[in-house]
């Protein structure tokens, strides 16, 4: 194992910070739990294997020599998890959809909907400049 406080001190916390880092990345692209996209999650999840897998290799592989620095390692994850935050608060504040009704059934022909008036007959049509048909009296009744 390549790490040793004492004698390196900067590469033995390079490689515990790379290997945090890709956990937290790949914790988040795995759990669902943000509202992230499909895209997000994945990118999420690739950046954190590599993250984690740098860090494997520099902390149990690693045989001396040079070696690079990501610093995209540190303010990626930051930004990854404030994304996920913000995510997260977004859904919380958009309303859940409702429901829809079902829709109220249509009658058949010659039918009429419960509670619909009763159709009045229509007069016939009249041809223009004829007057128009006047009501039939009322019939009176005698006693």
């Amino acid at each position: 194992m390549n790490l040793d406080f004492s004698a390196e001190p900067l590469f033995s916390w390079y490689v515990v910070l790379l290997f945090i880092s890709g956990a937290a990345m790949l914790i988040l692209g795995v759990v669902n739990a943000g509202g992230l996209s499909k895209g997000w999650r994945a990118f999420n999840v690739i950046a954190g294997l590599g993250f984690m897998g740098y860090g494997i290799y520099l902390g149990f592989i690693f045989q001396g020599g040079t070696y690079i620095v990501f610093f995209k390692a540190f303010i990626l994850p930051i930004m990854v998890i404030v994304n996920f935050f913000r995510s997260l608060s977004r859904r919380k504040a958009t309303p859940a959809p409702q429901p829809m009704a079902a829709p109220a059934p249509y009658p058949m022909a010659g039918q009429q909907p419960m509670g619909a008036p009763a159709p009045q007959p229509m007069a016939a049509p009249q041809p223009m400049g004829a007057p128009a048909p006047q009501p039939a009296p009322a019939p009176e009744h005698t006693v």
